[in-house]
This record gives C-alpha cells, sequence and structure tokens, in this order.
C-alpha cells in the first residue's frame, strides 16, 4: 500500500506539471560551464567535465560528488582547500556536463573508471580523494581498485556502508524522491516527470539549513537533471543490481581514512557513517550535529578545516 501512495503522489505530480523537454547540452554548458572547466574524452567515449584549480603545485586532491549533484557542490571547498592543495573536481556520468556514448550503462566500475581517467589525464599518481554520498561509494571502489594512487580517503556522508539494507528505506524525513526510485513504477514515472516539483523539497530535506536551497541551486539541479537522456541514465542506474558491501569489504583499505557525518542526515542516517568508520581500519570518524546530507556545503569552514588537519597529520609524499 505504501508504494501505491508514493505512485499515486508521483501521478500527481505528473498531472499538475507539464512534462519538461530536455534542455540542450550547448545550452546547458554556456550556463554551468566556467573559466576553469575542462574537457577531456576517455577511452569508452565518455567526454568528462572536471576543474582542476587551486595551488597548481599543492598536493592534490580529488572531489566526487554525490546523486544527481554535479561537482559545483564541491565549490565552497574549492575556495578554501584551494589556498594549499590542487583541487580537482568532475562531473560523474550521467550527471553535470559529462556527456556519454548510445548505449552507455551507468554502473560503479564505470564512475571508477572516469575518476581514473581524470587522474591519467592530469598525470596524478598519488592523491587524496573524497566523495560525497554517492561519490563516497565511487571513491571507497577506487580506494579498493586503485590503492597505489590514494594517500588518503575521505567520506562524506557516504554511500555503501555495511548495514542492513531494510535500516535505509522508508526513514522518517527521507526525501519522497528516493522513495519513488525504489519502485520500477516510480522510476518509469520519474524518467518522464518534470523534476521542479519534487527537487526543492527534497533539496531542503538533505541541506537541513534551508536557507542554502536558493532559486539558483534548485534551477541547477533542475537544468541539469533535463540534460538530453539525463533521467533515463540516472534511474536505470539506480535500478542496477548491486553486490552489498560487508564490514569485510573494508579491511582492505589501508589508506588513511576520515568518515564526516551529519547527524541530521535523511538522506543516508549517521549509522552508516558509523558502520564505515568501525569497518575501515584505523579511520577516524567526525560527527557534526545538527548537519545534514552536504557538510561540505552546510558547514565549509568547519568542515574544510577538518579535511586540513587530516591531510596534515600524513607523511609528507
Amino acid at each position: 500500500m505504501k508504494a501505491i501512495r508514493l505512485i499515486a503522489l508521483a501521478v500527481a505530480a505528473l498531472t499538475l506539471s507539464a512534462c519538461a523537454k530536455d534542455i540542450p547540452y550547448a545550452t546547458l554548458k554556456t550556463k554551468y560551464a566556467t573559466p576553469a572547466s575542462r574537457f577531456v574524452t576517455l577511452q569508452d567515449g565518455v567526454t568528462v567535465h572536471y576543474r582542476d584549480q587551486g595551488k597548481a603545485d599543492g598536493t592534490p586532491i580529488v572531489l566526487v560528488h554525490g546523486f544527481a549533484a554535479n561537482l559545483d557542490t564541491w565549490e565552497p571547498w574549492v575556495a578554501r582547500l584551494g589556498k594549499d592543495h590542487r583541487v580537482v573536481t568532475l562531473d560523474l556520468a550521467a550527471h553535470g556536463l559529462t556527456t556519454v556514448p548510445a548505449g552507455y550503462e551507468v554502473s560503479t566500475p564505470g564512475q571508477v573508471a572516469i575518476v581514473d581517467g581524470v587522474a591519467q589525464t592530469l598525470k596524478l599518481d598519488h592523491f587524496a580523494l573524497a566523495g560525497n554520498s554517492m561519490g563516497g561509494g565511487v571513491a571507497w571502489n577506487y580506494t579498493l581498485a586503485h590503492p597505489e594512487k590514494v594517500d588518503a580517503l575521505i567520506l562524506v556522508d557516504s554511500a555503501g556502508a555495511p548495514v542492513d539494507p531494510a535500516a535505509m528505506k522508508d526513514r522518517k524525513g527521507q526525501p519522497l524522491i528516493f522513495k519513488i526510485m525504489r519502485t520500477a513504477p516510480g522510476r518509469a514515472i520519474l524518467k518522464r516527470l518534470n523534476p521542479r516539483p519534487l527537487t526543492g523539497k527534497g533539496l531542503k530535506q538533505a541541506y537541513i539549513d534551508e536557507s542554502l536551497v536558493t532559486p539558483a541551486l534548485v534551477d541547477r539541479y533542475v537544468d541539469l537533471a533535463l540534460a538530453p537522456g539525463r533521467r533515463e541514465l540516472l534511474l536505470n542506474g539506480q535500478a542496477a543490481p548491486r553486490k552489498p558491501a560487508t564490514a569485510e569489504t573494508f579491511k582492505a583499505i589501508k589508506a588513511p581514512t576520515l568518515v564526516m557525518h551529519g547527524d541530521a542526515d535523511t538522506v543516508i542516517p549517521l549509522a552508516a557513517g558509523q558502520a564505515l568508520a568501525a569497518a575501515i581500519p584505523g579511520a577516524k570518524l567526525i560527527v557534526y550535529p545538527g548537519v545534514g546530507h552536504v557538510p561540505m556545503e552546510q558547514i565549509p569552514d568547519k568542515s574544510a578545516a577538518d579535511v586540513e588537519a587530516f591531510l596534515a597529520t600524513l607523511p609528507a609524499k
């Protein structure tokens, strides 16, 4: 019955809002690319949008965004960490201004390959790697696949924790869109739905501090979700089968690890961050009271300072 009610809500939203048309990439680039934006086409045909900013000769840190977000989510950290570090941000497949060839299927290994493709393009042999939400899952998977390259791992309200999947479902305060995405009929509706009616409310639930959810922020999420074929790619990727991680999975991570988590996160609960910190050998956990899913945007000064302090403890390379 609960699934039926959720689908009914989505149908109502579809009825009340016209189906949005795709926005051409040329239009999106004009609006969202910056002078720092660069593009590289990898061997599999994916053309990745990335930015290489900060102190050019500083120790590098690569930042990976979460589901439905894009590299702009990291700009508060770029402004702060970039004083001493070379900061690389990128758009994953089916996100931001990154484009993929026809028939491309979104997967975690594919996202890992994108991170590595950008690292190779920039000749980064060693770097710190941070990821938020889905990007955290990409980051720890990258660390397992390329342990020789990751000097430090930073997981910010990360996905993929070794917790009971049932505990992640139907939590109080969880944005409605995530509940709808868990059903096949719901995903089918979302592929046609104008994302705007659900986006603003979902962002407010994720950010906690509603003052951060500006019209420009909502516009960015909506516009980028309307890139050609984007909704289908995003939702098909969510439907792809995944092998659940176990605590044993994370024992292989040898990189020094910092786990950061807001205790008011409605998207990924604090228990997930605690489980990651417990599973990764030697990991340090920082919990932020009253903070939601995106500490790098909600409390940029504090969260960036914690990253700086963590990186300062690492041996020089």
